[in-house]
């Protein structure tokens, strides 16, 4: 089994970035054919390491240090009156945690998602192959936190991974049409809560960078922890 000492580690040409415009972008892979464990996985999440299906990467920009780890520690987290409200309007909702699969149910709710919210991004046009290579494949435990309205509709799926000392928020996908609710931010809600059953104690949202719009949401999250200098830094 492959360890934090023994990995290698592959960088790519430079290339355009996804979050700022005019800015060219390198990524860091770990070896794709290396298997990594649980706890190995776990330590490279510490170090700002995310996934894509069977993909571990970080960026790993020149002159660039805007892509910034977020996480935030569950049993301390606190919600907002705006985040308590989001919870007041779902909570209708009901919560299951299944196992990563295809289904039409499930495609069909992220091709509409992907066709509305990103269909000026990379991942347009959706496809059941991209479906399963980034939602389904994979070599971490991981699951769909599944949630439906009252009438048992599909409105959400957060793709969630377990790692040794939390859980790593991968993407979620919702219905696009439902303004209401604000599904994205309930979603990350219900993946503390989750992390707070089962005694997990940070939630990793990926990356913050502070130019793109985009991703205000991430700090949102108090307190959240940022990995700064190689140190997570906390922020109240």
């Amino acid at each position: 089994m492959t360890n934090l000492r023994t990995l290698h580690f592959y960088a790519t040409p430079e290339h355009d970035c996804s979050y700022l415009q005019d800015r060219e972008a390198k990524t860091l892979f770990v070896d794709p054919q290396a298997i990594i464990a649980k706890d190995t996985y776990s330590q490279l999440s510490d170090l700002g390491f995310r996934r894509s299906g069977r993909h571990i990467y970080r960026p790993h920009c020149n002159d660039c240090q805007a892509c910034i780890s977020v996480r935030i520690p569950s049993t301390e987290f606190q919600p907002s009156r705006s985040q308590k409200r989001v919870l007041s309007k779902n909570s209708d909702i009901k919560i299951r945690v299944v196992t990563p699969q295809f289904n039409q149910e499930y495609y069909e709710l992220y091709s509409r998602y992907i066709s509305s919210r990103h269909a000026d991004g990379d991942m347009y046009p959706p496809s059941a192959e991209q479906f399963n290579s980034f939602l389904v494949d994979g070599d971490q435990e991981s699951c769909f936190i599944e949630m439906r309205g009252p009438d048992n509709s599909l409105m959400a799926i957060a793709v969630t991974d377990y790692l040794e000392n939390g859980l790593s928020a991968i993407y979620t996908f919702y219905d696009p049409d439902d303004t209401r609710r604000s599904l994205g931010t309930f979603a990350i809600l219900a993946q503390i809560r989750h992390a707070c059953h089962i005694g997990l104690p940070y939630v990793y949202l990926g990356y913050w960078v502070r130019e793109c719009r985009k991703m205000s949401y991430k700090i949102a999250f108090r307190p959240s922890e940022l990995l700064l200098d190689g140190h997570w830094v906390t922020i109240k």
